[in-house]
């Protein structure tokens, strides 16, 4: 028990620092009225729009000229081909991929198209889990984790059992994914 205590300290105030390193993104709304606009249109207007701030602070930074080592652009870090696509599905969104205007829309387009894809009984911040962690793996090693988790005997549709099953899966990388979403919700607790 006493060597818990030091850990248990340790998680406090690491998470209490973590946390207040993005508080500063409260008085960045820059591109707050893309975030909203663009989830009115997506997922209705009572869906908390600062999910996918939170989730561009955590991809970019907010920083609308960031690109990835793989390649990825902008606020939202989106592909390329996956832009493409994004677009194709989506006869609104007339820019490119470096516009931040455009970036939002099509992430969280993108975003929609992965929500819709779990909709199987499971609680709110579990799906946006599914969401988030399948927006950074890819839809199909999450799916591949489920898989993993029903063979396991765990519920698949609970994020705790994509945690346990997504090492299996992405090796590695799921520590970057897992992190992510984690990350996200952290974000999400401080934006106003």
């Amino acid at each position: 028990m006493t060597r818990l205590i030091p850990i248990f300290i340790v998680l406090i105030i690491s998470s209490t620092a973590y946390s207040e390193d993005f508080r500063h993104y409260n008085d960045v709304t820059s591109y707050d009225h893309y975030f909203s606009k663009y989830t009115k249109r997506n997922f209705g207007p009572a869906f908390n729009w600062h999910h996918f701030k939170a989730q561009a602070i955590a991809e970019s930074g907010l920083k609308k000229d960031a690109k990835s080592y793989v390649g990825a652009v902008g606020l939202m870090q989106i592909m390329p081909a996956t832009y493409k696509e994004i677009i194709k599905r989506n006869r609104y969104i007339k820019g490119g991929g470096n516009s931040p205007k455009w970036n939002i829309a099509a992430g969280i387009s993108y975003n929609r198209s992965i929500w819709n894809l779990f909709k199987a009984e499971r609680p709110f911040q579990d799906r946006l889990d599914f969401t988030f962690g399948a927006y950074n793996a890819g839809k199909g090693n999450i799916i591949r984790a489920q898989k993993r988790a029903k063979r396991s005997g765990l519920n698949p549709d609970l994020w705790s059992s994509i945690e346990q099953t997504l090492p299996t899966v992405t090796g590695k990388h799921s520590k970057e994914t897992l992190g992510y979403v984690t990350k996200i919700k952290s974000i999400k607790r401080i934006l106003k």
